[in-house]
């Protein structure tokens, strides 16, 4: 079987397009000054107050002009921090005219984060108080290159610390004075902008050199598959440091002239739904996996589930002929989430098709997107024209996508070329040249492409399992199922030799169990009790499957699996840690 290219989709909305990040904002600027860039909330009196785009991007512009003045120009800067106005101020004023933005990931540890300190050379750094005691030790271990030290926090500078809301205030002052070393510098769209660490440990993990036409390519194809305005407001819940709500949560959002709020913790999700009227939410599948089954729960226990199913069914009938009644019927459930929220898009994993549909059904649009640190990131994604569940859309406008080495199912490693794809990964021009091949970014990914030109993802390349019989398996499929049954927070599914055929593998389980769970669910309380039930469940899903997919062993935990920091199970040390 070939190798068969696929174009991008067409466009369904139109769209500004960006050459880079600048011009971008000062479209946001001109285009929707008035509207608030910004929700926040007063934590103590719970009032609401705002920011506008003037207003913002005033401050970014003040901001770069500073860090211009103390010798920053074309420098290296690296941001650290809970997800805050300040974190997304800070790398505007970066990548506008002043240098190259290294977003660190918050949730490293203190050895891991000055590791890579060291191997970004960054020269100055933005951080939140949470980060004083590391950069401190930073200092006295003259870590790297740092010679700025930048609170978001301190009102002024104190000691050798410089304070961001101080350098603001003196670059608003400069721009007074007629300095226009920020505002009028020049942009080179195709150099590094910002240099991104994938997830993994910091020896394995690999710098990405993304430029202004990556991210602004993409903002574009976003823009131009979901119909998002400026009457928009988006909670933001994934790390900025992650490229996903960096491109999605943030930069699309600004480019759009849409309100960003900020999620106060995963407790927090419903009550700031509600709070701030938000409309759009972006994470991880499993979120939205977890808040669909409340929704079902409580639905359930009061005892509306037969109404509510009638209700999907009416609606789905009346949307034939392209009356949507979904917000009116289930105005209560609404209600949970503020009676604002109209889509979520999740990425980072597989979704789960029932959660998937279920929100759609009741009037929260939800879809499926695909994408990669080295992507920028969305490769593609779901939306009302391009929806097929189970996929994750299609190619994105700007792109072209193929298989590569399809198997006869047509299953073969996903590749992707386009403006969206990264330069190369920073000094390792081994691991580039692995990766791609005449501009092919090779994802790692399996997947196929169905005759509509859908792509469905089955798996990591690297986590596949080749069995004797040359058949393969895909252990994300079986773990989702799994994951599905009452009572199961985690599941890691392995090969390990099998004892009647050393050259074989037998498929193996890791269940990671909710105690409570299974004793409200099915009555069982005891270690012995639960595996017994569970196994259970495991054979009833081993029936829908292939006989060489059969899960033939369970193992049974209540502690969490080994995960990177942006959730993704790593498998290496989780096969390690169970075959002890």
């Amino acid at each position: 079987m070939g190798e068969r290219i696929y174009k991008g989709c067409d466009r369904v909305h139109n769209v500004k397009s960006f050459k880079n990040l600048k011009e971008m904002i000062n479209n946001a600027k001109e285009e929707f000054g008035e509207n608030a860039a910004f929700k926040f909330k007063n934590p103590e009196t719970k009032e609401m107050y705002t920011m506008s785009y003037n207003d913002y991007i005033d401050e970014v512009n003040a901001l770069g002009t500073a860090l211009i003045s103390i010798g920053l120009k074309d420098k290296r800067i690296g941001v650290i921090g809970e997800n805050r106005y300040e974190w997304e101020e800070a790398y505007l004023s970066v990548t506008c005219g002043t240098g190259i933005v290294v977003p660190l990931d918050k949730a490293l540890t203190e050895n891991e984060l000055l590791s890579l300190i060291e191997r970004s050379e960054i020269e100055a750094i933005f951080y939140t108080n949470k980060y004083t005691e590391v950069m401190e030790r930073a200092k006295k271990e003259n870590v790297g290159k740092i010679k700025f030290y930048i609170s978001m926090d301190l009102e002024e500078k104190t000691g050798d610390i410089y304070s961001q809301k101080e350098l603001i205030r003196v670059g608003k002052d400069l721009i007074k004075n007629g300095a226009r070393s920020f505002l009028d510098a020049e942009i080179d769209n195709d150099k590094m902008a910002v240099m991104l660490f994938t997830s993994g440990t910091t020896s394995q993990s690999k710098a990405v050199m993304l430029s202004h036409t990556n991210l602004t390519s993409n903002v574009y194809d976003i823009g131009s598959i979901f119909d998002i305005n400026e009457n928009d407001v988006f909670l933001s819940f994934l790390p900025l440091h992650h490229v996903f709500e960096c491109t999605v949560g943030f930069l699309f959002a600004v480019s759009k002239g849409s309100t960003i709020a900020f999620c106060e913790g995963i407790r927090h999700i419903a009550d700031n739904l509600k709070e701030f009227e938000a409309t759009v939410m972006i994470a991880v599948p499993v979120l939205f996996e977890n808040m669909y089954k409340k929704v079902m729960q409580g639905i359930d226990k009061k005892g509306k589930t037969k109404t509510v199913k009638f209700g999907i069914k009416l609606s789905k009938f009346l949307r034939v002929f392209g009356i949507d009644v979904r917000r009116k019927l289930f105005k209560d459930i609404h209600a949970n989430f503020g009676g604002k929220l109209r889509l979520l898009v999740a990425g980072g994993a597989a979704f789960d098709p029932e959660a998937e549909k279920g929100f759609t059904d009741l009037g929260v649009d939800t879809y499926q997107g695909y994408g990669l640190s080295e992507t920028s990131p969305v490769v593609a994604a779901e939306n009302p024209t391009y929806h097929k569940l189970g996929s994750i859309g299609k190619t994105f406008p700007s792109l072209e996508t193929k298989i590569v080495n399809p198997d006869e199912m047509g299953i073969g490693e996903l590749a992707v070329k386009g403006p969206t794809v990264m330069l190369g990964y920073y000094n390792n021009e081994e691991a580039t040249k692995e990766c791609m091949k005449d501009g092919w970014f090779h994802t790692g990914d399996l997947a196929y492409i169905d005759k509509d030109g859908f792509i469905f993802i089955t798996g990591r390349k690297k986590s596949v399992i080749v069995l004797k019989n040359g058949k393969n398996v895909f252990p994300e499929e079986t773990e989702t199922l799994i994951n599905k049954i009452h009572g199961v927070k985690e599941s890691f599914v392995f090969g390990k030799p099998d004892e009647e055929d050393a050259n074989d593998l037998k498929m193996c389980v890791e269940v990671v169990f909710d105690r409570d769970a299974m004793k409200s669910e099915y009555g069982v309380e005891s270690d012995e009790e639960i595996k017994a039930k569970l196994w259970e469940k495991i054979k009833e899903i081993n029936k829908t499957m292939p006989k060489y997919k059969y899960v033939k062993e369970l193992i049974i935990t209540e502690e969490e699996l080994i995960k990177t920091t942006t959730l993704k199970i790593k498998r290496h040390e989780e096969i390690k840690k169970v075959l002890k």
